[in-house]
């Protein structure tokens, strides 16, 4: 079957077929050809592209701190980063690659993935994926059961954190903050640690 890629701005495009509209599965998402990546979104297929360096840096950045704590407390959870299958409706229609996921309950978790939401998930924005982010994915994940989400906005040097067990509002923070990660009593990470490189100088 032929696909249509309609220019969109930015690097997710929606999947069409060129007769009109379809609806997705995982099935689709499992015949993608060998390293393309896509993600569902009520049967919406976004196309996925690779990510800039600074996007990969952070996301190393951050798996760092979350498995040292993790591992240094004994816990049980499960730090995963992207590219990793999360089929976060059990269904046929919604699949995603968080940048980090992390997984409380390990029988959600088998060789394909993670079958169920995660309870703390990441993703750092890039210019591309902000409405994907900021709206789509927001009211997927809260609606999912989703514990925790933040958005880590490199652009806007901003992390925004919604506790959606507290049913409050987001609260935002600067790259100069200390953020808690709500899912855990004592778990800071200190963004102003983070080193972004500039590479408009050399060296």
């Amino acid at each position: 079957m032929e696909y249509a890629r309609p220019v969109i701005p930015g690097r997710e495009e929606l999947f069409m077929v060129i007769e009109g509209k379809k609806t997705y599965t995982v099935a689709d998402i499992e015949a993608l050809p060998e390293g393309e990546r896509a993600e569902l979104i009520d049967g919406e297929m976004f196309m996925m592209a690779s990510p800039m360096f600074t996007h990969q840096d952070l996301l190393r950045w951050l798996l760092v701190r979350i498995d040292r704590y993790i591992t240094g407390k004994g816990g049980e959870c499960q730090v995963m980063p992207a590219p990793f299958a999360v089929y976060i409706a059990n269904d046929l229609y919604n699949y995603v690659e968080p940048d980090v996921s992390v997984i409380c309950d390990r029988d959600k978790i088998d060789e394909k993935g993670c079958h169920g939401a995660p309870d703390w998930i990441i993703e750092i924005v890039s210019p591309s994926s902000k409405y994907m982010d900021y709206v789509r994915k927001l009211i997927m994940y809260q609606n999912t059961g989703v514990r925790e989400y933040w958005l880590v906005d490199p652009g806007r040097r901003c992390v925004m954190v919604y506790g959606f067990e507290r049913k409050e509002g987001p609260e935002q923070y600067s790259f100069s903050d200390k953020v808690k990660a709500g899912i855990y009593e004592e778990f800071w990470i200190d963004f102003s640690e983070y080193i972004f490189r500039d590479f408009n100088t050399n060296g």
